[in-house]
């Protein structure tokens, strides 16, 4: 009987640890996750759209104000860009929001020269090989996003 006793203050004191170690480590890991995600915004500083060369900067942007470049820009920002930035280009664990003051402040021309150089020790590949006229209809998605961000918006992590 005393065995049976001890067995069973054993199996509740173990279930006990076990209940109090998830208890403890879901929040915690929740948490986490949360932490991660906002350093992970924190660390892009953006540097990358301040090393454009002027005469990159100044490049005029041939689809500006084309709301078929701005659709045919949404295709291939879903199919080559949104893994990384999200859907709605509002950042990820991988890459940065597209919508914070620094992207959507940023000329046409310095956007296409960080897409056209990408940011490798970033992990953003090098979009050379995509053709100009595409390069150029994915600025144009990007920069529609202008008017529909605000301070504390969806872009501010």
């Amino acid at each position: 009987m005393r065995a049976d006793i001890t067995r069973r203050h054993s199996t509740a004191a173990f279930l006990f640890v076990i209940v109090s170690l998830l208890a403890f480590k879901v929040p915690r890991g929740l948490a986490q996750e949360a932490g991660a995600a906002a350093a992970i915004q924190q660390k892009w500083s953006y540097d990358e759209i301040k090393k454009a060369p002027d005469k990159a900067r100044l490049k005029p942007n041939p689809f500006a104000d084309d709301p078929e470049a701005v659709l045919a820009g949404g295709k291939l920002f879903e199919r080559n860009c949104a893994e990384c930035h999200g859907l709605k280009a509002e950042g990820g664990k991988r890459a940065p929001s597209l919508l914070r003051d620094e992207v959507q402040q940023a000329t046409p021309g310095t956007l296409f020269w960080v897409l056209t150089n990408g940011v490798v020790w970033h992990g953003m590949p090098v979009w050379s090989k995509l053709p100009e006229p595409q390069r150029w209809q994915l600025v144009t998605f990007l920069k529609s996003f202008k008017s529909s961000v605000s301070p504390g918006g969806p872009g501010d992590k």
